[in-house]
């Protein structure tokens, strides 16, 4: 299965490249706007083991923050469930948040915190939490009559137990909202690292985009593919696990 990822986006990629070299001969365009098969190949020899532990770097405060932007997701849609002023107040509080455009929150960040580790957390668990919350609080707001009746009528109903049938009966819909957020973690990590950071890919962009490289942008823009490939990979595998773990508790149960 991951061979099949990999071969896929190698498939994306090459047919991009192919495109852009394309365009560069059919324009007749200079090596100072588009690069040569040529320099790509230098580029690729001169960077690729620097650009990938840069790659590395990112995709672990990716992860964090991915992590954390599950967490904070999660918190928010089981109070904003509610249909009471809290849960409103919370709800539309996270919307109207998420309505300001991360360039301009990041610089109130970078003077606030800097901009080392911490800031590229916050700004990518920012830009990722939205899409999982809009997800969370839809499977958490649905109720799952039949069963919720059964525990109700039996009188063995907590405040949370709603919550975990919800979750158990959805399991499908959250490992794919789960694992598709994760490509928001990466773009949100780089965009941290792109806007002020010192550490990263998306630093490395930021400085060849300054001298007009595109060559390494090129090398860069191949590991960020496939680092993101394979992390997507290990989240549907593990989703994968947890679902065959509880169909077969399901299975016993029943």
């Amino acid at each position: 299965m991951l061979h099949r990822r990999i071969y896929q986006f190698f498939i994306v990629y090459f047919l991009g490249l192919g495109t852009l070299f394309a365009f560069k001969y059919i324009l007749n365009l200079s090596d100072y706007v588009i690069p040569s098969p040529n320099e790509v190949r230098v580029a690729v020899q001169d960077y690729f083991l620097p650009f990938f532990f840069n790659v590395l770097d990112t995709l672990s405060v990716a992860i964090v923050g991915h992590m954390m932007s599950i967490c904070l997701a999660t918190t928010v849609a089981m109070i904003g469930r509610n249909a009471n002023w809290v849960g409103s107040f919370i709800k539309m509080g996270a919307y109207n948040i998420q309505a300001y455009p991360i360039v301009a929150v990041a610089p109130i960040i970078f003077i606030l915190f800097g901009d080392g580790l911490s800031s590229r957390l916050l700004i990518t668990a920012m830009i990722c939490y939205f899409p999982l919350l809009l997800s969370f609080i839809g499977i958490f707001s649905e109720p799952i009559s039949d069963i919720e009746h059964f525990y109700s009528v039996t009188g063995r109903m907590t405040w949370l137990l709603p919550l975990k049938i919800r979750m158990f009966e959805n399991i499908s819909k959250l490992i794919t909202v789960i694992s598709g957020s994760a490509t928001v973690a990466m773009v949100g990590t780089i965009v941290a690292e792109f806007i002020a950071a010192d550490a990263g890919i998306g630093y490395r962009i930021r400085i060849a985009l300054y001298q007009s490289d595109l060559a390494k942008i090129l090398v860069a823009l191949f590991l960020i593919g496939i680092c993101t490939s394979m992390y997507l990979f290990s989240l549907e595998f593990i989703g994968l696990k947890i679902k065959k773990k509880l169909d077969i508790t399901k299975g016993d149960a029943s």
